[in-house]
């Protein structure tokens, strides 16, 4: 049995998976541990669920890993657990995570976004700043956008609240950028977005897919603390 946590990062993975992974909501703190408890062999994270609920705890991530259970993480929550947790053997997979796990991105609310429930498909109302960048990144290297207004819309994206963060409000925060060059950057950016949680979250379910050969190198001791013992 293989479990994908998966949400809004990827709203239609069933369409990807095959027979033998089973795909559940964001994961929130237990479900991790539930899955090993019930044979899961290997464990996809991708989007996790916090703000009102307690994320996936780094602790469930290492006792599957005692167990020999191969856990994977990208895009999303998964991107952060596997950046925290790859030392121990989980593996993190994708350009996210790989920043992450270099430190050359720190903040861990630049995954998240404002999104609908599962019964809408976890529609997008929001950017996360981790897409954002992809796109003015890959918009300046293609010549769509220069040098000079990549630093200015990345600058105006950043201090956003994850909530409110959409190409309007990134613009409307950005006034270096004349009104009329505005609105042909909006239509640039939207045409040309690149979702980088998206394509992370596919190369996931590929590794989750080839797990069955895939066993975790882990060397230390899982320690049954108080408070595990007590969860």
């Amino acid at each position: 049995m293989k479990v994908l946590f998966v949400g809004p990062s990827l709203p239609e993975a069933r369409r990807f998976v095959t027979d033998d992974i089973i795909v559940k909501p964001p994961a929130m703190q237990g479900d991790v541990r539930l899955a090993v408890d019930e044979g899961a062999r290997a464990i996809g994270l991708i989007d996790g669920a916090f703000e009102y609920v307690a994320p996936v705890w780094h602790k469930e991530i290492l006792y599957g890993l005692s167990k020999g259970v191969a856990v994977f993480g990208a895009a999303s929550m998964g991107a952060l657990r596997a950046a925290e947790c790859h030392a121990f053997g989980m593996t993190g997979i994708g350009e996210i995570f790989a920043a992450y796990a270099s430190e050359t991105r720190v903040d861990d609310a630049d995954v998240a976004l404002l999104h609908g429930p599962e019964e809408l498909g976890y529609v997008a109302v929001t950017i996360p700043m981790v897409n954002v960048d992809a796109t003015v990144t890959s918009c300046c290297a293609h010549g769509l956008i220069d040098g000079r207004e990549a630093r200015h819309l990345k600058e105006s994206a950043r201090p956003l609240f994850f909530k409110v963060r959409s190409w309007n409000a990134i613009m409307a925060n950005c006034p270096e950028i004349t009104s009329g060059r505005a609105n042909e950057l909006l239509r640039i950016l939207r045409h040309n977005y690149v979702d980088q949680k998206r394509a992370d979250a596919m190369a996931l379910i590929d590794a989750l897919r080839r797990a069955d050969t895939y066993s975790p190198s882990t060397h230390f001791e899982f320690n049954r603390t108080s408070l595990w013992r007590d969860g």
